[in-house]
């Protein structure tokens, strides 16, 4: 049985490396460059590039979207020369970015009138986990259609899920958004206690590595934070946006986020510093700025 022809619009600082190892995988990869022009390193690997969403749709019979925010994926899809402008009879669409849950049940409902089956999928693991094909992906599909997806995911992802129905994956990627940085925060706040009372940071991270305090957060971002080394990785706005639709859903279905509430506020004193595009480790620096201490300091 040939391969399905993949059709893959946004090729930024994740959606790049995931589009190369489909290309390594066998697939056909085509893309918009009307949203962004494929890098050099995958036109020549051999990626296929047409002007309009529209077009990718067309010419393929899986369409994955790996773009910023729910905005973004309503222009791909919705907006003139957007995926939905041709018959997608048969075909699938798949967003693998992060965007709000409620937003994306309306999305599959427009998709699936128009014809095609829908699936939400977004990704957790960073560009670390883009690039070494480890990404964790978490599933709101149909469960034939998951079966059906699932080839394409055991080549970008070492934890696949299927959390449930249409939605449910964008539910558990706000539930992870939330764990991370309320994670971020209790690291940074340990380690700069630690470095202010005069311990030696560095061994207090491994001391806490062997313990119930570890975490991969503490284990990767702890040392990012005790090396200074904030280049992203996953930029300080781009995890507020996650949490701003943490924030709104909470709302809308009544649930308390006090520490999420929070952990916004900390990523807001990153960005008044200029940080907004600093890694999302770099939440330390708001607690470092309260403190009037930075880690390692004598």
């Amino acid at each position: 049985m040939s391969k399905p022809t993949i059709g893959f619009i946004g090729l930024g600082i994740m959606g790049a490396p995931m589009a190369g190892h489909l290309i390594d995988g066998g697939y056909k990869v085509i893309t918009s460059t009307h949203h962004k022009p494929a890098p050099d390193s995958l036109a020549q690997a051999g990626i296929e590039s047409l002007d309009t969403p529209k077009g990718v749709a067309q010419a393929s019979d899986v369409i994955i979207l790996m773009v910023p925010d729910t905005p973004q994926v309503d222009e791909v899809l919705f907006a003139a020369d957007g995926v939905a402008e041709t018959s997608l009879d048969g075909k699938v669409v798949v967003d693998m970015s992060s965007i709000s849950p409620t937003a994306t049940k309306d999305f599959a409902k427009r998709i699936q009138a128009a014809g095609s089956d829908y699936v939400d999928a977004p990704v957790s693991g960073g560009e670390a986990g883009a690039k070494n094909a480890a990404l964790s992906i978490m599933v709101g599909a149909r469960e034939a259609t998951f079966d059906q997806v699932l080839p394409i995911f055991e080549i970008l992802g070492k934890n696949i899920t299927r959390i449930g129905e249409i939605g449910d994956g964008q539910t558990c990627k706000v539930a992870n958004q939330i764990a991370v940085a309320l994670t971020i925060q209790a690291v940074a706040e340990s380690l700069t206690f630690a470095s202010k009372a005069g311990a030696d940071v560095e061994r207090v991270r491994e001391a806490l590595l062997g313990g119930l305090a570890q975490s991969k957060i503490l284990e990767v971002h702890g040392e990012r934070m005790i090396k200074r080394t904030f280049d992203p990785g996953f930029r300080i706005r781009l995890h507020q946006k996650d949490l701003n639709l943490a924030l709104t859903s909470g709302r809308e279905i009544g649930v308390a986020l006090p520490n999420t509430a929070i952990a916004q506020e900390m990523f807001n004193t990153c960005r008044a510093a200029g940080g907004e595009d600093w890694d999302h480790s770099a939440l330390v620096r708001a607690i470092e700025i309260m403190s009037n201490h930075e880690i390692g300091q004598s």
